[in-house]
């Protein structure tokens, strides 16, 4: 643990950034694998609406900084073309 006030209140927002972020990813992993559940099983109306959170759930990662704009664009067109291709 560092001595200098600075450099602890660093470690501290470090923290506190670690878990903020690690609960974003968790949260768009979740909307993608629900979508892709429902891409497998359900009607194309429910996997269009899983599709649409998914999209959300990754805007807003970039939005917070979690994720790159180009990662998420990826995800997004590889999303998109799985759904175009079930339907």
């Amino acid at each position: 643990m560092p001595n200098i006030k600075s450099a602890i209140k660093r470690v501290e927002i470090a923290q506190k950034r670690t878990i903020r972020n690690a609960s974003i990813k968790s949260a768009v992993k979740t909307a993608i694998r629900k979508y892709e559940v429902a891409l497998k099983s359900e009607s194309r109306e429910v996997a269009e609406t899983t599709l649409r959170k998914a999209l959300v759930a990754l805007d807003k990662a970039v939005t917070k900084g979690v994720l790159h704009k180009n990662a998420a664009a990826r995800k997004k067109s590889r999303l998109t073309k799985r759904f175009n291709k079930a339907g």
